[in-house]
């Protein structure tokens, strides 16, 4: 028997104003899956970020005002499925990676096995606040569908097509993750969380950091409110 044939892989970059570092992870990206499209969904960045990542050979999807990161990678997913190019596996991740973007391919591999929608662990933690957002983003999986998970909120995942437009569209804002989340998991798909060696750039405890995790509190919210509905 020859070895099974690596999947054709076609990834989205979650972005916004990440002209600083966004270089590094598409080239991190680009040297793990050599000749995967991979497709940068912008959120009217105020940045370089759009012409950077061009220079960088990405497809860049953005528009002229924020949708916030639910609607913009929406967005992005629906144009790369329309490409003729039909990719056997979808990785989304974000831009501020860095190098660390290599080692997805963890995620990518875990496909292979008894999983249709695997998500990346932190295997080591950087920064962040008080664990507010992500035990809300727990809490709301845990009701909606059983399911316990340790990185509700992380943005690192690999699906099967399929999946993927199951799941679509996400939900707005911040609320991605959580949503995506609750639906894979009602509409059946298996779900796996991969221990990875991935770091990023943490918000911290600063104003800042706290509006942005206030921000991802509010997209959690209304992400749970609306399946609860359902």
């Amino acid at each position: 028997m020859g070895a099974e044939p690596e999947p054709r892989v076609a990834i989205v970059v979650a972005a916004r104003n990440e002209a600083e570092g966004i270089a590094t992870t598409l080239d991190a990206l680009a040297g793990a899956f050599p000749g995967a499209p991979i497709w940068v969904a912008d959120d009217a960045s105020t940045d370089e970020t759009a012409p950077i990542a061009m220079q960088h050979g990405a497809r860049v999807v953005s528009r002229g005002r924020s949708h916030g990161k639910g609607g913009n990678v929406t967005a992005t997913c629906e144009a790369m499925l329309s490409d003729p190019e039909r990719a056997d596996v979808v990785l989304l991740c974000d831009a501020d990676l860095g190098e660390s973007a290599r080692q997805l391919t963890g995620l990518v591999d875990a496909l292979r096995g008894d999983c249709d929608l695997a998500i990346a662990v932190f295997a080591r933690r950087v920064g962040g606040g008080l664990g507010i957002a992500v035990g809300s983003a727990r809490w709301a999986i845990r009701r909606a569908t059983g399911r316990e998970m340790r990185a509700p909120i992380s943005g690192q995942r690999a699906m099967r097509p399929e999946v993927l437009r199951d799941v679509l569209p996400f939900a707005a804002g911040f609320g991605m993750e959580t949503g995506m989340t609750i639906d894979a998991v009602r509409a059946g798909a298996r779900v796996a969380e991969i221990d990875l060696d991935l770091s990023h750039r943490a918000t911290g405890k600063t104003l800042a950091g706290f509006a942005h995790r206030g921000r991802q509190l509010r997209d959690i919210a209304a992400a749970w409110a609306a399946r609860r509905r359902e």
